[in-house]
């Protein structure tokens, strides 16, 4: 269940969650990649900023390693791969689903996207795919910004690029940094939803680039502006 792997990484993290998102091929039992996106910092040693100039005494006075102060570097971002078997996508719905709804997240959005490598696609339709499957799409060589346990992402990535993919994505509320973001009355106090998830998954499309947007969070009382 992708919901109690979510759950695992919380607890050993112990860190918010910004987003959670799912990638995979419109294959049938295709291996999955999890992405875990954190919020916070932390301090990177590999990396320390220069001790500033100062008086021959200032620097008498000095740690004798005169490292400098250590840079703060956001947490990467957690890759997991999942080789789960599978035959249809709305099984990944029902997952993703069960998920979002669980964590309070006020939507999830599924994007089915066609492959990049293709006579008139776009750099951004290149980016996106990159970024789907962990890379950074600045420095695709820089892989700093992921903890990755997925020996089949590069593959995953250069065949979604040919074939196409399937995207999911949410923001949780419930061990997220999202509580304070709205208003969502089908919450519980800690940001939680009791399962079931009410909300069905959809057929998936096919070939054509589509977004869903399964609507989970509600607002119950009069908004006045």
């Amino acid at each position: 269940m992708i919901l109690d792997i979510i759950r695992q990484q919380v607890a050993i993290l112990r860190r918010p969650l910004a987003a959670v998102v799912l990638s995979t091929l419109a294959r049938r039992s295709s291996p999955m990649l999890l992405l875990l996106h954190w919020h916070g910092f932390a301090t990177d040693e590999r990396q320390r900023s220069p001790s500033p100039p100062g008086p021959s005494s200032a620097a008498s006075s000095a740690p004798a390693t005169g490292a400098g102060s250590l840079r703060r570097a956001p947490l990467p971002s957690s890759a997991l791969q999942l080789n789960q078997p599978w035959s249809r996508l709305e099984q990944l719905d029902e997952q993703m689903l069960d998920a979002a709804w669980q964590l309070g997240a006020w939507h999830l959005l599924r994007e089915e996207r066609r492959g990049c490598n293709r006579a008139g696609a776009s750099a951004s339709e290149a980016v996106a795919c990159r970024q789907a499957f962990g890379d950074n799409p600045i420095d695709p060589e820089d892989d700093s910004h992921l903890v990755a346990q997925a020996p089949d992402r590069t593959d995953l990535r250069d065949t979604a690029a040919r074939l196409g993919y399937v995207r999911w994505e949410f923001r949780p509320v419930a061990d997220g940094l999202w509580g304070s973001a709205g208003q969502d009355d089908s919450l519980l106090p800690d940001g939680r939803r009791l399962p079931p998830c009410p909300v069905a998954p959809r057929a998936a499309v096919g070939t054509r680039i589509s977004r869903s947007r399964y609507q989970l969070g509600r607002i119950d009382r009069i908004v006045l502006l």
